[in-house]
């Protein structure tokens, strides 16, 4: 008798964050680039700040992994599906940059109005209005911190907001602040599956997203070997890929120093020059 082939699990939001800067789970797709829609960021936010479920991420343990004697450690989970709920996880929560669909690295930031009775109004992307407005929080990641100090953050506040009541206040703020603590469901895949179930295994219980393809597990398996380099073999790869179908993202490309000083640049940077055919010799080695 086959028993299941998954372990189902619940962490924290803040023990996930904790194990992605750990290195245990690996979303090699932090480095690419995000999709999702601001708006759908701060909707992610609401969701948790109200309790709502956010669907599973799905892993799978890496059997890649060696100790030093040699055995199978499996204790890296390589993220097959969720990077993008992780993603903005680690950018309105974490404060992080994020790459979008042109490579350009910037802050989502979300802004938080702790005075509202209306719900829909409580979270928003932030523009210029929630800087000047006095209502707002202009980014949530500021609570988040480690040296935040509440009560002089709340006695501030109050003191540009006549009228605040500073314990309603400090209740909305530790409600906030519990995000943190909000459970994210995660489906642990076993490490005897091959890539091939695996990815049968994400088509069926997320139909409605976007298949994951061979070529896609192929990547986060790359960036996962961190002993032979795979991160910087993956972004070989997804480069070399984009330029070749637009040769003017060389520009947005080298926006990536780490890559940039690498030995890599000059082995794919003659994919920019769109006139040529795409002959392989050493004439296309040369630094543009």
């Amino acid at each position: 008798m086959v028993g299941e082939k998954f372990t189902l699990m619940q962490y924290s939001v803040s023990a996930v964050l904790g194990l992605i800067e750990a290195g245990q789970f690996v979303i090699p797709e932090i480095q690419r680039q995000f999709v999702w829609k601001r708006s759908q960021v701060r909707d992610l936010i609401d969701s948790l700040y109200n309790g709502y479920p956010t669907g599973y991420i799905i892993t799978w343990k890496n059997p890649d992994v060696q100790t030093k004697d040699g055995t199978m450690a499996n204790g890296k989970h390589v993220l097959i599906d969720g990077q993008q709920r992780i993603t903005a996880l680690m950018a309105a929560v974490s404060g992080l940059e994020v790459l979008d669909e042109d490579f350009n690295r910037g802050r989502i930031k979300i802004a938080f109005n702790p005075l509202t009775d209306d719900p829909t109004k409580r979270f928003a992307v932030q523009d210029a209005s929630h800087l000047k407005d006095k209502k707002w929080i202009p980014d949530i990641s500021e609570l988040f911190k480690p040296d935040f100090r509440q009560r002089a953050f709340e006695n501030e506040y109050a003191r540009t907001n006549e009228g605040v009541d500073l314990d309603e206040l400090s209740e909305t703020l530790l409600k906030l602040k519990g995000v943190v603590n909000r459970q994210i469901g995660v489906i642990e895949l076993d490490h005897f599956l091959d890539i091939d179930e695996v990815t049968e295994i994400f088509i069926r219980i997320n139909s409605k997203g976007t298949p994951l393809s061979q070529s896609d597990f192929v990547m986060s398996k790359m960036a996962s070997d961190t002993a032979h380099g795979g991160n910087m073999l993956r972004k070989v790869v997804d480069y070399f890929c984009h330029l070749a179908v637009k040769p003017d993202f060389y520009p947005q490309m080298i926006k990536d120093k780490e890559f940039e000083n690498s030995e890599f640049l000059q082995k794919i940077c003659w994919l920019a020059k769109d006139n040529e055919d795409m002959r392989f010799s050493k004439q296309h080695t040369v630094i543009m």
